[in-house]
């Protein structure tokens, strides 16, 4: 499985808490006014690069905390989970999406990325909500989950959900 990747950057104090190694990810179907990074819209952007060489880049940098952003993340959520596998437990992650959690639970293909993540920011980018001051969002409508917040709100849907 391959992964369309636009960048690998290894330290970013602003992509979540610590220091952090952050995989941009290409194809975004959201198209925010005002988006900070529009060159990831193209699901043909960037280079493909194998899970496992996405492995090995990321444990080259050596930092424990990973971040998944884009463009959008859950459009390639399959290889994520592959690559969250192979990188094993003992890292920290934590991904950005456009979707909102409400959306996002409603898709069990996207449950075991979800199961996998210590945090998510959830929420486009809305111009109209810009604050500057806000840590590790651009738009007040944007929220941060924890693991537990995420397990809870998956666990609400599946035991109400048919299998």
């Amino acid at each position: 499985m391959m992964l369309r990747v636009l960048s690998l950057l290894p330290d970013s104090v602003v992509d979540g808490p610590g220091l952090r190694t952050v995989l941009f990810l290409a194809g975004c179907p959201h198209h925010c006014v005002g988006c900070h990074n529009p060159t990831s819209w193209d699901p043909a952007g960037g280079v493909e690069w194998t899970i496992e060489e996405t492995v090995e880049r990321i444990q080259a940098i050596g930092n424990r905390r990973l971040t998944l952003s884009g463009g959008e993340p859950l459009l390639q959520a399959a290889a994520l989970v592959q690559l969250l596998e192979q990188l094993g437990s003992d890292y920290e992650v934590i991904l950005y999406t456009g979707y909102v959690l409400e959306d996002i639970i409603k898709y069990r293909k996207w449950h075991s990325l979800l199961r996998r993540l210590d945090g998510l920011i959830d929420g486009p980018f809305m111009m109209s909500k810009l604050d500057r001051t806000t840590s590790f969002r651009g738009s007040t409508n944007q929220r941060i989950y924890n693991r537990k917040q995420l397990e809870a709100a998956i666990f609400s849907i599946d035991k109400n959900s048919p299998v």
